[in-house]
């Protein structure tokens, strides 16, 4: 088997996709919701980068990210903040991790890899922002992007990015999966 190679390009732009372990719904509930977005701040402290834009669906999330001129490490900041949320989670009802994940440092949470795309050019880039904001009415969850409630699309919406009603019947799929 090949080794996966990661494109690494220090202020890169990347669009990723993280998917919990066994593609469990739980990405939602509030708890979650708080213990992601606290490990994420307090990466984003000691690890900086720029969120373009970011989805939470039940199973997986997809964000755009770019990181600072000098710095292309998003693996290390995927890494803590899979843990600082797994950790924050940790002994919670519902959230014990089975023996053999616990000897690993793991809480089942999460597969234990990403995906990642560098983005190429502005096309790219909007593809991408485009499909991460269509992502809930694709999987049945909404009928229209302004629907969903865990993403950046209502920020954009108030800069002017996309109009309110965007993302429901006139958004085309065109089969790309974006590492789902």
């Amino acid at each position: 088997m090949s080794e996966y190679r990661r494109a690494q390009v220090k202020g890169g732009c990347y669009f990723f996709t993280v998917i919990t372990k066994d593609r469990s719904p739980f990405l939602v509930r509030e708890d979650v919701r708080l213990a992601l977005r606290t490990s994420i701040q307090k990466v984003h402290v000691r690890f900086p980068f720029t969120v373009e834009g970011w989805v939470l669906l039940p199973d997986h999330l997809h964000c755009l990210w770019t990181l600072p001129a000098d710095d292309h490490d998003f693996s290390k900041r995927w890494s803590l903040i899979k843990r600082y949320t797994s950790q924050q989670l940790a002994g919670m009802p519902g959230w014990e991790p089975k023996k053999s994940e616990g000897n690993r440092r793991e809480a089942g949470l999460w597969q234990r890899r990403f995906w990642e795309h560098l983005i190429r050019d502005e096309a790219d880039f909007r593809n991408h922002m485009d499909y991460m904001h269509w992502n809930p009415v694709k999987h049945g969850l909404v009928t229209n992007a302004a629907a969903w409630p865990y993403s950046t699309f209502h920020r954009l919406v108030a800069q002017g990015v996309y109009p309110g009603l965007w993302g429901g019947d006139c958004v085309r799929d065109d089969g790309a999966a974006f590492g789902e």
